[in-house]
């Protein structure tokens, strides 16, 4: 022996390896290529699932047409069950891509195995929620000390040019917490159902794809946006497509961007 210290050693991780993918431009088109296909081989599911979204849809135009002042927090309340009601269509295209046959009633039930881990992004989502919600009606109040706009001119008063510095300050505001939701969520929930991840690996995850592949992601989201405004009109019907065909493409994009190794 030479009398000197061994340098410490320090155990290998037997946790998984999890990797953010490489995005290009043309991968966001490519996922919702992969959902269509997805959608012809499973329209029962798809349209199951595209009749709940019409019915989210329906909700947030009731309260916008009675309490405008709560449409904000109504979208962000659809943003946090929206995910999680397509989780029934990330397992359908789960089990497509596994070989197996999916189906309403195991789509329906997928999230039974995983509820530990989605009752924690669950409450996580919640509070970005409640803070949403409580910012933008501080918003209002700041804008409109005299009282809350009516149904009858809310549309006057968002529109108004007058009202410039209301519009940014309530688009920066919405547009911060929706940010911040889907940075958190865009392959979150995804993984946890391929994976059974922890909630917070799959929020740091999702976030990690956001801030290492902004650009796309940021494509990504103006796509859903854009397909989420298509669908308003006519009465919302769009949302019979629109709903099931982003909640398959958006288990394409966990998996496009995403790998997980043992």
């Amino acid at each position: 022996m030479n009398g000197q210290a061994s340098p410490p050693t320090h155990p290998e991780s037997t946790g998984p390896r999890i990797d953010v993918l490489p995005l290009n431009w043309r991968d966001p088109w490519q996922w919702l290529t992969r959902a269509a296909r997805d959608f012809r081989q499973q329209p029962v599911i798809g349209f199951f699932y595209g009749l709940m979204f019409w019915g989210m849809a329906l909700i947030v135009r009731s309260v916008f047409l009675n309490n405008p002042e709560f449409t904000l927090s109504a979208i962000s309340g659809c943003l946090l069950v929206g995910p999680f009601l397509a989780m029934g269509l990330y397992d359908a295209s789960m089990r497509m891509e596994r070989g197996l046959m999916p189906s309403v009633e195991e789509s329906m039930t997928c999230w039974r195995p995983h509820i530990r881990s989605l009752g924690m992004l669950v409450m996580l989502i919640i509070v970005m929620e409640l803070l949403w919600g409580r910012a933008s009606l501080v918003v209002f109040a700041v804008f409109f000390n005299t009282g809350m706009p009516s149904t009858a001119n809310v549309l006057e008063v968002l529109f108004n040019p007058e009202n410039w510095e209301f519009l940014i300050a309530y688009f920066c505001v919405g547009g911060f917490f929706a940010g911040l939701v889907f940075s958190s969520t865009v392959v979150a929930i995804p993984m946890i159902l391929d994976r059974d991840t922890d909630a917070i690996t799959a929020c740091l995850t999702s976030m990690r794809v956001f801030l290492t592949q902004t650009g796309v992601m940021l494509l990504w989201g103006g796509i859903i946006v854009a397909l989420v405004l298509l669908s308003i009109l006519p009465a919302n019907l769009g949302f019979f497509f629109s709903g099931p065909l982003l909640g398959f493409a958006s288990w394409h994009a966990y998996r496009g961007s995403v790998r997980c190794s043992d």
